[in-house]
């Protein structure tokens, strides 16, 4: 089988782009190869400013893209290999597909802190979701290690047991806040939730493992809300008990054998010292996680939220394509790799042009979705002979979230990244209401965290554009009886 356009991936990217060549050429047949039955789409598309927009992320049976753009054909099965000089990729199910131009947005699998052990658990596509489910309703204690999107969203729902929360940063949510928005999110983490997880927006799907293939085979990844729908809560009597551990990492992991073997005490739960939960704070626990501070903590099950490895080794051998340091294949200011008539968008690649000074990639779904389109924008392009510009959601980065029952907007250079020591922070905090921090560099400001719901993503994003010299207004910009939303209209 062959098509003019091909792409590898049923995620947020590989969709997109999809859908953008089908309506771009609806008279020519676009394969989308998934390793899922299940296929992502971006709906409820809302514009919140010039580049800042939300969306939903939507589970869909693969009918449904092929009935919306008949052009497009979903083959549900895994690429193996990728022979780029025959302009061809295989299937692990034997078949070829053929290719005028090629789009790989295979995405990225979990980063675990160990391979093979049973009692780790990786949280990437919506199989893991349910497995995490299932293993949590017995659950006592949950060991969550890392500090990125999935362990902040992770540990704030999570109810019915204890948790242990291994940073190895001296502040959660390092990768978004800084100490200060830590320090204003924390108290959250010991408020009341819902005794009923609010019911999830969107249509859920099983996948048969049967339909996937092979059982290692991976999803799609979850979407920004993935947590909606599911039943977080343990049926344990405990409440929502967090205990973070800071500034550690996880030096080994014990089973139950071997950390009797040691012949040690495990440290018990800081506030099993003032409760009756002692079964909770027994050394009978199928597994133990051994931390660079010394204490050895026991646990039903570990949740690995480390980070990502892009996917792509099925594309690597015989191939010489440039791969950037954090593993992703190299892409240009026209989404093209170093194979000729190569594309890639989403987790999978890694940025490697000039970037904007007010822009980086952080492999986010709004970046998935603005990287996925644009690949369509040049592939037709490349295709027509014609030339295009890059598009304008480079310029700046942005991306809209929610955290802890929180609005959370990220703008350009929030965390001061890359300005060295030359910038200045202006904050202003409202306990429980709101956090407000802009990054300023001579004058102008470059970056800024909104927390709450502020309705300051609009004035700052065209501040931050503008590149407006703020120096007159000096403190009164954050003053909170100042309508600068008005002010700057």
């Amino acid at each position: 089988m062959s098509g003019k356009f091909v792409v590898v991936g049923g995620g947020i990217a590989g969709v997109t782009c999809a859908e953008q060549l089908a309506h771009q050429f609806p008279s020519e047949r676009v394969y989308l190869l998934s390793a899922s039955p299940l296929i992502k789409a971006a709906t409820n598309l809302k514009q919140v400013s010039r580049i800042l927009e939300e969306f939903d992320v939507e589970e869909q049976a693969s009918t449904r893209l092929q009935n919306r753009f008949p052009n497009i054909t979903v083959v549900q099965s895994a690429v193996t290999e990728l022979r780029s000089q025959e302009k061809k990729v295989i299937t692990e199910g034997g078949s070829q597909f053929g290719y005028d131009k090629l789009c790989l947005c295979a995405g990225a699998s979990p980063k675990l802190i160990t391979q093979g052990n049973p009692h780790v658990l990786g949280i990437r596509d919506t199989d893991s979701a349910q497995e995490f489910q299932r293993r949590l309703t017995g659950a006592r204690r949950v060991v969550v290690v890392g500090n990125g999107g999935i362990a902040l969203e992770l540990v704030y729902e999570l109810q019915g047991c204890q948790v242990i929360w291994v940073i190895r940063d001296k502040a959660i949510g390092n990768t978004f806040f800084d100490a200060g928005a830590a320090e204003f999110l924390i108290p959250q983490l010991k408020s009341e939730k819902p005794q009923v997880p609010v019911a999830c927006r969107r249509t859920k799907y099983t996948t048969d493992v049967a339909l996937v293939g092979k059982e290692n085979s991976l999803g799609s990844a979850l979407g920004p809300d993935w947590h909606g729908g599911l039943d977080l809560r343990a049926t344990g009597e405990f409440g929502h008990w967090v205990h973070i551990e800071t500034q550690c990492e996880v030096t080994k992991i014990l089973l139950q054998e071997e950390f009797r073997q040691l012949n040690v005490t495990a440290s018990t739960f800081p506030e099993d010292q003032t409760t009756e939960h002692s079964s909770a704070s027994s050394n009978d626990w199928p597994v133990y996680v051994e931390l660079t501070n010394g204490k050895i903590y026991g646990c039903d099950f570990i949740v690995s939220a480390t980070g990502v490895v892009p996917n792509t080794k099925p594309f690597l051998n015989g191939n010489n394509v440039d791969v950037a340091e954090d593993g992703g294949l190299k892409v240009n200011d026209h989404m093209q790799t170093s194979l000729t008539d190569i594309y890639a968008a989403g987790d999978i690649c890694t940025a490697s042009w000039n970037v904007s000074p007010l822009w980086q990639q952080m492999r986010l779904w709004t970046q998935a979705r603005q990287m996925g389109w644009y690949a369509a924008k040049c592939m037709a392009a490349d295709s027509l002979g014609q030339a295009i510009e890059m598009d304008f959601c480079f310029e700046l980065f942005a991306h809209v979230t929610k955290f802890f029952n929180y609005k959370v907007i990220l703008l350009g250079k929030f965390n001061a990244q890359g300005l060295g020591s030359d910038y200045e922070l202006m904050l202003r905090c409202t306990k429980g209401l709101e956090y407000v921090k802009v990054v300023m560099q001579s004058s102008r400001m470059v970056g800024a965290l909104l927390i709450g719901d502020t309705d300051l993503e609009e004035t700052f994003e065209n501040l931050i554009l503008n590149q407006m010299d703020l120096s007159a207004y000096g403190e009164n910009l954050l003053d909170p009886n100042v309508d600068i939303e008005d002010y700057f209209d």
